[in-house]
């Protein structure tokens, strides 16, 4: 028998949505937001050479500016006062996260509830902080250093790129929060989101211009399209797969009252560390070519040449180690966001248990079984979604905006939005249900 929720997210229609005068405000203030990041991404830094800016940075798209440009939805590439984009508040998210598997103070306060979230979260605000002053102080210092980049080289030019730069990074994370409480949820995902897809357009207009002047064969763009459909169907049933484990609940009594043992399961998703591994692989990678074309090549040990060489966008070195490294970072990032002895003892104090399992260390141990299982499949997962697309680019040349990961970050937020929307329908229908039972309840005892 389905569940109520079920049942009720099958009966979810337009006139449903008609009726949801919250949801319909909270995707309009979300719109509004995105809007305000749009328009952000095109206000440049002051005191920089817009035109001799955007002669350089054609000469390092391939390298790791061209990942951060498409994170912060062109803005690198105009220097806009959001070009750290929200890419600072991420690393102090996860390196806050490794710290709380660390530090002993730090996991007590990630159990002690909303309090103790709530101080991870100032922490990690403060990370952000530092992160994104370092950056910014560093981009400053690389844009005196090209010839023609900055009118007036100098500390107020330090000075005033710092607070521009972390100023951008701090209001888009505020911006991000107010999304995920007043909006539809999924704040900083959004954002992310909306930058990329932005810059879609231009980056099939590119493809179809390519076409055009006879770069690209028309079979070419025909196996691009058919290649990037079957890597979204890929995605969207990965990640919606689940490996349920059953969890029993024994027999309980209240009062007189006897009540029959539940059942329920522990959901295991398949891809449990979502995009990171594939942000964190091309990111490592990408940092070799990006700071050799910021340095003079003839200077550099011909060993550091070769290495570079082989490390190129397309190598085979680089398509090893870029499958090697995002397997890796699966599997790491997976242990730090989930850890099966804290869901055995919370389901052993709750009175849950795994069929055949005992409570305690072996259910963890279980839990530990199956989830590295689903990891490899995982990891094997992102391994082709993001290697294949990467192949197509070394060899066609189509732009870097339909790589692997930027495709894995659009169905993802995609469907979580979708989620959060279906979730403030079903809640709207819950609290329409009690209202009527509630009028029904006063009728009756008139």
């Amino acid at each position: 028998m389905a569940s109520a929720a079920e049942q009720l997210a099958s009966n979810l229609n337009f006139s449903t949505f008609a009726k949801a005068e919250d949801l319909k405000k909270r995707l309009w203030f979300t719109l509004g937001a995105l809007l305000v990041y749009r328009l952000g991404t095109y206000i440049p830094l002051p005191g920089l050479n817009p035109d001799a800016f955007a002669q350089a940075f054609r000469g390092q798209s391939g390298g790791i500016l061209g990942l951060f440009n498409m994170f912060s939805g062109g803005a690198v590439e105009r220097m806009a006062i959001f070009a750290l984009g929200i890419m600072p508040y991420i690393s102090a998210s996860i390196i806050v996260q490794l710290m709380t598997s660390v530090v002993p103070s730090l996991e007590q306060l990630k159990k002690e509830g909303e309090q103790g979230r709530k101080i991870i979260n100032q922490y990690t605000r403060y990370g952000t902080v530092l992160l994104g002053a370092l950056q910014a102080y560093g981009i400053a210092v690389g844009l005196e250093s090209g010839a023609g980049l900055v009118n007036d080289p100098g500390w107020f030019f330090r000075i005033s790129t710092v607070i521009s730069l972390l100023g951008g990074t701090m209001f888009l994370m505020w911006l991000g929060e107010q999304i995920t409480s007043r909006g539809i949820g999924n704040g900083i995902s959004l954002i992310i989101f909306a930058g990329i897809v932005a810059a879609l357009p231009s980056a099939l207009a590119g493809t179809l211009e390519l076409g055009r002047t006879g770069a690209l064969s028309i079979g070419v763009i025909i196996a691009v399209v058919v290649m990037a459909v079957g890597v979204i169907a890929l995605i969207v049933f990965v990640e919606r797969a689940q490996r349920r484990l059953l969890i029993q609940y024994p027999k309980r009594q209240v009062g007189n009252r006897m009540f029959q043992g539940d059942t329920s399961h522990l959901p295991l998703k398949l891809n449990t560390a979502g995009v990171i591994p594939a942000i964190f692989a091309s990111s490592l990678l990408l940092l070799p070519a990006t700071l050799a074309g910021f340095s003079n090549t003839s200077e550099l040990p011909s060993w550091a040449t070769a290495v570079i060489a082989a490390l190129g966008h397309g190598q085979p070195l680089y398509m090893a180690l870029y499958a090697a490294m995002i397997a890796f970072f699966a599997f790491f990032y997976t242990a730090i966001v989930f850890n099966p002895k804290d869901t055995a003892d919370n389901l052993k104090k709750h009175g849950g248990f795994i069929p055949g399992i005992r409570p305690g260390e072996r259910t963890a141990e279980y839990i530990d079984f199956v989830l590295t299982r689903i990891t490899v499949v995982g990891a094997l997962y992102l391994v082709f979604v993001c290697i294949l697309p990467e192949i197509l680019i070394a060899q066609t040349g189509v732009p870097f905006y339909l790589g692997g990961t930027s495709l894995l970050i659009v169905v993802s937020v995609t469907l979580d939005t979708v989620a959060q929307i279906q979730g403030h329908l079903i809640a709207q229908q819950y609290e329409g249900l009690i209202k009527k039972s509630k009028l029904r309840g006063g009728k009756r005892g008139r």
